[in-house]
């Protein structure tokens, strides 16, 4: 039978009978995915660094230093950001595993090393997922952080409530777009981004995604997931800011004709970071996984460039290495 979407609320424009659907037009045709592959390959892209994998990895990967007590926030690697408030500890999309694959042995392997192993966290007690893609939900990462902190809550977009259950995560709870929720003092709310889902061949888009926003003891967190640039993503600074910090992605943007309406690149991730009453945003999504045509050690060039053309601050926007503590 065709499969029905259980959540179908013919009130929300992003909801369908068969899944969920963004709110911008579809900027990929038939036949795109192939001519991407096949260009990519005749190319021999991604390139390399400029100075080669391993002085990448020097200059952009530290190991993760995350003290048991005390405010912070840390980036670990691609769309997973550590931070605590108050005695509360959160963490997105967190993907510790060698490959971002449903595979072992293929898919994309990390060009930078895990910065901290699961068994070396602090307490988690809130992990924020923002779609079901391999690079964004780690089956192994999840369920070792499920096993090693049994009270932690996984905050899902609707429909993979579900699909934490058969992997033995009972604790998850699942919310549409602007639907919010209180967790022990903290204010969790999912919000749009420009994107879609899949985990299989059979599945796209019959579970939603988006991105969080934290709140705290007067402290805003904005974690922007995976998304493609819009205007009406500056709706969530709107309803909820001032936002202190955002984690807004860079990486994985190129080409545009292909990628653009997936992710956004350095440019647009400036444009967001003005548009949308953000005080300081943090670069991820780079740095880690080759997901895209984008050499690795191009997006922080690009966000500085953006940044002087901008005339924003550099210290307002900043690139810092896997495993590093975000300035306060």
């Amino acid at each position: 039978m065709p499969y029905r979407n259980p959540y179908f609320d013919p009130a929300k424009p992003h909801h369908t009978p068969e899944g969920f659907r963004n709110l911008e037009p579809d900027t990929r045709g038939k036949g795109d995915l192939q001519r991407w592959r096949r260009e990519r390959k005749e190319q021999g892209l991604p390139k390399p660094p400029k100075a080669g994998y391993a002085a990448f990895a020097n200059q952009w990967w530290t190991k993760a230093d995350i003290p048991a007590e005390g405010d912070g926030a840390w980036w670990l690697g691609h769309a997973c950001v550590l931070l605590r408030r108050g005695e509360q500890t959160v963490i997105t999309d967190p993907v510790l595993s060698h490959r971002a694959s449903p595979l072992s042995f293929a898919g994309p392997a990390r060009r930078t090393p895990a910065p901290v192993h699961v068994d070396d966290l602090p307490r988690i007690d809130v992990v924020m997922i923002s779609h079901n893609h391999y690079d964004h939900l780690d089956t192994r990462s999840v369920k070792s952080i499920a096993r090693r902190f049994p009270a932690c809550v996984f905050m899902v977009p609707l429909g993979l409530a579900p699909w934490m259950r058969r992997h033995g995560i009972t604790h998850a709870v699942e919310l549409d777009w602007w639907d919010g929720i209180d967790i022990d003092g903290g204010r969790f709310t999912l919000v749009p981004a420009r994107h879609w889902s899949a985990r299989s061949l059979s599945d796209r888009n019959r579970t939603l995604w988006g991105g969080w926003v934290w709140q705290r003891h007067g402290y805003t967190f904005w974690f922007a997931g995976d998304t493609g640039y819009s205007p009406n993503l500056a709706e969530v600074g709107q309803r909820l800011g001032p936002i202190d910090l955002a984690a807004l992605p860079i990486g994985a943007y190129s080409p545009r004709w292909f990628m653009q309406g997936q992710h956004t690149d350095p440019a647009q991730a400036v444009q967001l970071h003005r548009e949308s009453n953000v005080r300081r945003s943090l670069a991820i999504h780079w740095g880690v996984f080759e997901l895209a045509d984008d050499p690795l050690d191009e997006p922080p060039a690009l966000l500085a460039e953006a940044l002087r053309e901008e005339g924003v601050a550099e210290d307002a926007f900043i690139s810092i290495p896997v495993g590093a503590r975000i300035p306060d």
